[in-house]
């Protein structure tokens, strides 16, 4: 791998994580019932994240890139509902919308442990095995408890 790949790819690796850590504060303030302060930067880092990964050198359209692609896609009418304020149907939208961005990213997180550290790799070298299935199917399920509560919650919250 070239310098200015490896770079790119610190970067790539360095703004998907901020995304994470960001996610996760703004989806527990969706579960609390609360809009975070850090949602811009979380959707911001998720857009970067999803546009910087169609610039690394490829042949072919791979899993990847249909899931920057479905990515993308949900970010559109959730920045609109970010910016709109919420007001009305944009509530929802936005916190639909966070939380699958959200796990967007995590599920790519599993993949790529398990991808390149040792240990999970030796675990399910594939992505075909029950650890890997079962990771993801954890992830799944903490997604879909937090986008239901969520909704639960940040949808009649008052003051956001």
């Amino acid at each position: 791998m070239s310098n200015g790949l490896l770079a790119f790819t610190l970067f790539h690796t360095a703004i998907s994580l901020v995304a994470i850590v960001a996610g996760f504060v703004v989806v527990w303030g969706f579960a609390s019932g609360k809009l975070s302060g850090w949602t811009g930067l979380f959707l911001a880092t998720t857009a970067a994240t999803s546009i910087t990964g169609f610039l690394f050198p490829f042949h072919g359209i791979k899993p990847a890139h249909i899931l920057g692609i479905i990515s993308l896609l949900v970010l559109i009418p959730t920045v609109l509902a970010y910016r709109r304020r919420m007001a009305g149907h944009w509530r929802w939208i936005l916190v639909l919308g966070g939380v699958v961005s959200l796990y967007l990213n995590f599920f790519v997180l599993i993949v790529q442990a398990f991808e390149k550290v040792p240990v999970l790799n030796a675990l399910a070298p594939t992505q075909s095995e029950p650890p890997f299935q079962v990771a993801q199917g954890l992830g799944l399920a903490l997604f879909i408890g937090l986008g239901i509560l969520s909704m639960k919650k940040f949808r009649n919250a008052a003051g956001n």
